[in-house]
């Protein structure tokens, strides 16, 4: 999960006659290959059903999609998604920030909970615990998204992460489940995590934001990297440097939805059928053709998670 923020040429918060901010983009063109979306949340984007959700997505050839858990509340409710639709797969886990928040309370509410009191290491635990058990349902095929995020935790908040991050490694080798990781403005320590403790057999770098340097690390331990709309934002060179460097049998393709929203759409509303507007670009990036690239990343996603 990712926040992306726009304000669409306005200021003062007032919005600009006309806005289109709340509008869905239009269906792209159907893919030729059908894929998945490797990384989604349907429980957050509003204004249409699962089932309505995942006929649109099925229209343009996005025929699976992998709903991510970012807390215990999503993480019931992505298993339970899971085991009651045949195109979706569950993972669960704690976001990164979601640690912090459990071990150090959240007095000004901005999470899905709203305010909390601090729970210390025993609340930690105990939602870990849920974590695990709900790891071993069998719709549900990773354990993410995890990891460490310095972006939006403190200093204060990075031993919490780092123990929660710990945590679930071990979840996601003691069931064989995907570990899908969230890495913001955390590389190196991702990285040194993963190797003190020892990756389980299949890491998806989701969002992956590292440049083409870290790429070929993660390629060279065989870990996944999912890419999503940011790909085409102006300002995202050093994400399609590492594309082009990351080998085509370790690349995925993800919404994040509702956020990162690919260009021209940028700032409005993200969801599983506008995975072709991603992949179209991914594959002029990695100069091959789209059918080629669909036929790869298809693959590894359900190799990936195992379905």
């Amino acid at each position: 999960m990712a926040a992306t923020a726009s304000n669409n040429g306005t200021t003062g918060g007032e919005r600009k006659k006309n806005d289109d901010r709340d509008v869905p983009p239009p269906l792209p063109a159907p893919l030729n290959v059908p894929v998945a979306d490797s990384h989604t949340h349907l429980d957050m984007q509003k204004g249409s059903s699962v089932e309505d959700a995942l006929a649109k997505a099925a229209s343009v050839g996005v025929t699976t999609v992998i709903q991510v858990g970012c807390d215990l509340a999503g993480s019931r409710w992505a298993a339970e998604t899971a085991a009651a639709h045949e195109a979706v797969w569950a993972t669960v886990a704690l976001h990164p920030n979601e640690a912090p928040r459990i071990v150090l309370g959240d007095p000004d509410g901005w999470s899905r909970q709203g305010e909390r009191e601090p729970g210390g290491d025993a609340a930690l635990d105990a939602a870990l615990a849920e974590i695990d058990t709900l790891a071993a349902l069998p719709h549900v095929r990773g354990v993410g998204e995890t990891g460490l995020d310095y972006f939006r935790t403190g200093p204060e908040g990075m031993a919490a992460q780092e123990r929660s991050f710990r945590r679930h490694i071990d979840i996601a080798k003691r069931h064989g489940k995907a570990l899908v990781i969230h890495d913001r403005e955390a590389h190196d320590d991702v990285l040194r995590v993963l190797e003190e403790e020892g990756a389980p057999d299949r890491v998806v770098f989701h969002c992956y934001s590292g440049d083409a340097e870290m790429a070929k690390i993660c390629a060279a331990a065989g870990y996944y990297m999912s890419f999503a709309g940011n790909i085409t934002f102006k300002n995202a060179q050093p994400l399609r440097d590492a594309l082009a460097v990351a080998p085509s049998d370790l690349v995925l393709v993800e919404t994040d939805a509702p956020f990162l929203t690919p260009m021209p759409y940028r700032g409005r509303p993200n969801a599983p059928y506008l995975i072709p507007v991603t992949l179209r670009a991914m594959a002029e990036i990695k100069g091959v053709h789209e059918d080629a690239l669909a036929t790869a990343v298809a693959a590894n996603t359900a190799r990936v998670f195992g379905y």
